[in-house]
């Protein structure tokens, strides 16, 4: 079904070809120019330096979990306009009911920003945020950066990257996306997919080939071959969403007269461009997938990669869940009973509860599907639900039109408004110990609802919508969609823009600097933030030994996202659903060095820290306390997995924190939100963990190390008295980046140096 190959390859015109064996083609150095990435990429560089990439992007897009924050951070470092188009989408905090009126508060933020700053306002229900993109922003061969990991649009001839909130802050003052170029895996797609097989199934076989070994790891995915040819442009747009889930950083595909069209249904012909490898272009990996092979696919909790074959699963029942129990131990770190043996009903797997949602399941071609698989059927009257949510509004008002709505709602579904909640936690959650199969992006631990710390408990699988409907039909027994016979109607799709016209605010690119912005009581400003000082005392706060840790882990999503524009009031949440004690650790931590820095109550200073003090005085006795930073670290096997929200580190800096340890970071754009907030990504190379949960770490000269470049540092933990030394590594950073950890934030960083 799915192969990878060991070495880099060429395309040629016969097909995939190792390095190996490719006597007289050209180097692979000049043969990589041909993919479509690195002419795209080249395209918006302006270092003139084909290696080292400083990028501009073509357009910018944010949700309202991410755009104040964006915003915040933007004026206070002196933003007067959006230099670029913006477009500031209301898909995750539409429902304004949790936390009184912070919510819309931000909402009318948004509206009141992009009038005085020159953006675009799509309000709450009108479209997630990157089924706008698709229909409104994407354009052949352009750029788009968004605050949402899932910014992908690569099926579209758009190449999108998801980023933290300080990389858009850059953009839009005028500076660039710097990294090394990045290497390209080629994804060589061939046949066609079975009836039945949905873009979902597609996805996580591929997610469930490379996640585990980190193949397409900070690379761009490159869709071609003949199987493209063999997907509607909806399956091609539902495979690359899910790129997100492989860790890779972007996607892009060849283009052919069905994206030539999808731009002219959307009334955007002049959009579109072809888009094609050249001959014989070499990429640094490849993944051959095989369409025909791929069966209906289930990710089982709580990772989009802990994938199996539907008929597989089945097959083997007991002992897949069994596993699946004691993945969830690890991943749940043992906090609460979890099991899934009792969903096992007459042999059959039974769920409770299906979604059909968001920027994955949520398209046209999806939904009718379902349709089909359910007209005339009914999902029954038990515990089995199921909720649609149409991507858009102009989506939901076809499927009204063709009669697809009707047909769901007639067989028990529940048709709502477009919304993200489902995809983090804020919507359709279901019952305590309950199993829920979902077409959306993501499975992770609270991604439906759980509040381990009180007992509560739920899990989700990611399904197709095909298959969802099927198990549907057969009212929460779970069913393959090639389980039952259907005939797809395969509707054609009609798109209405005067929908968008008659409610999204588009300024045009004019700023208006007489508009006032309407701010919430809610809407803080970020505290203020000191530099990197010579020499730090740092508490670990944390120990966390799970293979993976997400950013929901390190700040929940779900409810606790209302506070995202109160950056103390969203700290409280930090880690509580993995490290419950965390918050109090770091807050006790922070007030002593505010003690010390303002000589403020001494009599209130924390005894470890003191204790500790002077055992490092003791070693080096000309030590200053006072010139001296103290804060807290947390240590995790490898984190930063899934959402691009910059409030995963943040909240921990709000808290007094001064880095990361990690064995190695899981994405790159969580990598880069601890260096635009001032936290040091440290690396431990070696083993064994050379400390423990609440020691102390003293680590000297670690400004100078940063100023100066150095790949290490030696730190000391604090233990009896004594300093045992080891050895942290602090990774390859720009000149940049380095300024900004010794600013202390990114703030602070333009405050001083790029002020417009």
């Amino acid at each position: 079904m799915i192969r990878l190959y060991e070495t880099g390859a060429y395309i040629t015109k016969n097909g995939p070809l190792p390095a190996a064996e490719a006597a007289g083609l050209p180097a692979p150095a000049e043969a990589a120019k041909r993919t479509m990435a690195y002419g795209i990429l080249q395209a918006h560089n302006t270092s003139g330096n084909a290696e080292e990439l400083r990028i501009r992007f073509d357009k910018l897009v944010s949700h309202d979990i991410t755009f104040v924050g964006i915003i915040q951070t933007a004026r206070a470092s002196g933003l007067t306009r959006f230099p670029i188009p913006y477009v500031l989408t209301n898909c995750h905090n539409s429902l304004c009911a949790v936390g009184g009126t912070i919510n819309e508060d931000d909402h009318m933020f948004g509206l009141t920003c992009a009038k005085r700053y020159g953006g675009v306002y799509v309000p709450p229900h009108q479209a997630v945020i990157h089924q706008y993109a698709r229909e409104q922003m994407a354009e052949g061969g352009a750029m788009i950066l968004g605050s949402d990991s899932h910014t992908r649009y690569g099926a579209l001839g758009t190449m999108a990257v998801g980023e933290g909130g300080p990389e858009l802050v850059k953009q839009l003052l005028g500076r660039t996306y710097d990294i090394r170029r990045p290497e390209v895996v080629a994804v060589y797609l061939t046949g066609a997919p079975r009836k039945g097989v949905g873009p979902q199934d597609i996805a996580l076989a591929i997610i469930g080939a490379v996640f585990s070994c980190g193949y397409v790891k900070n690379k761009i995915m490159e869709f071609v071959g003949p199987g493209v040819a063999n997907l509607t442009v909806d399956e091609r747009i539902g495979i690359d969403v899910m790129t997100t889930e492989t860790t890779c950083l972007s996607s892009i595909w060849t283009t052919d007269s069905l994206v030539e069209e999808y731009y002219a249904v959307h009334g955007r012909p002049q959009c579109y461009r072809a888009l094609a490898p050249g001959e014989n272009a070499y990429y640094d990996g490849l993944v051959e997938v095989d369409l025909g092979a791929v069966r209906p696919m289930i990710a089982m909790p709580f990772h989009p990669s802990h994938v199996y074959p539907i008929h597989e699963l089945k097959d083997n029942l007991s002992d897949i869940l069994a596993d699946c129990e004691e993945k969830a131990r690890v991943s749940l770190g043992g906090n609460i009973h979890y099991r899934l043996h009792d969903k096992i009903v007459d042999g059959r797997l039974y769920v409770e509860q299906g979604i059909i949602a968001g920027c994955a399941g949520g398209g046209f071609e999806n939904i009718c599907a379902a349709a089909d698989i359910l007209r005339g059927r009914s999902i029954g009257d038990g515990r089995f639900t199921l909720s649609v949510y149409p991507a858009s509004t102009p989506i939901f008002h076809e499927l009204m039109k063709n009669g697809a709505a009707g047909d769901l709602l007639s067989a028990g579904a529940v048709v709502k408004t477009a919304f993200c909640g489902p995809c983090f936690g804020a919507g359709d959650t279901p019952a305590n110990n309950a199993f829920s199969i979902r077409h959306s992006t993501r499975n992770f631990p609270n991604r439906e609802g759980s509040k381990l710390q009180e007992g509560q408990i739920a899990s989700v699988a990611l399904m197709d919508a095909r298959s969802i409907a099927a198990t549907a039909a057969a009212r929460g027994f779970l069913t393959g969609a090639d389980e039952l016979e259907v005939e797809y109607t395969g509707p054609t799709y009609h798109f209405d823009g005067t929908i968008y016209k008659n409610r999204v605010f588009d300024s045009h690119g004019e700023a208006d600097p007489t508009a006032e912005i309407q701010f919430g009581p809610n809407i803080k400003d970020w505290p203020e933030m000191v530099p990197l000082t010579e020499d730090i005392l740092l508490r670990v706060a944390a120990v966390i030994h799970d293979p993976v840790t997400t950013t929901d882990e390190l700040i929940p999503s779900g409810e606790t996202s209302s506070y995202r524009s109160n950056p103390e009031a969203l700290s409280q949440f930090a880690l509580s659903r993995r490290v419950p004690a965390y918050v109090g650790r770091a807050k006790e931590i922070r007030e002593t060095e505010f003690i010390r820095r303002t000589n403020t109550c001494p009599m209130r200073e924390n005894q470890a820290v003191g204790d500790a003090f002077r055992a490092v005085k003791a070693v080096y006795p000309d030590l200053k306390a006072r010139a001296t930073g103290i804060g807290t670290t947390i240590y995790a096997v490898k984190p930063g997995d899934g959402s691009a929200r910059e409030q995963a580190a943040s909240c921990q800096k709000v808290l007094g924190g001064w880095a990361n340890i990690a064995r190695e970071y899981a994405t790159k754009r969580y990598r880069s939100n601890l260096i635009n907030w001032g936290m040091i990504p440290f690396v431990l190379p070696s083993e064994e963990l050379p400390f423990e949960e609440l020691d102390f770490l003293f680590i000297p000269g670690i400004r100078t190390a940063i100023a100066e470049g150095a790949s290490g540092i030696t730190a000391y933990r604090i233990k009896d008295g004594e300093l045992i030394p080891f050895t942290l590594g602090i990774g390859e950073m720009t000149a940049d980046e380095r300024q900004i950890i010794l600013d202390g934030c990114l703030i602070n960083y333009y405050r001083a140096h790029h002020r417009p």
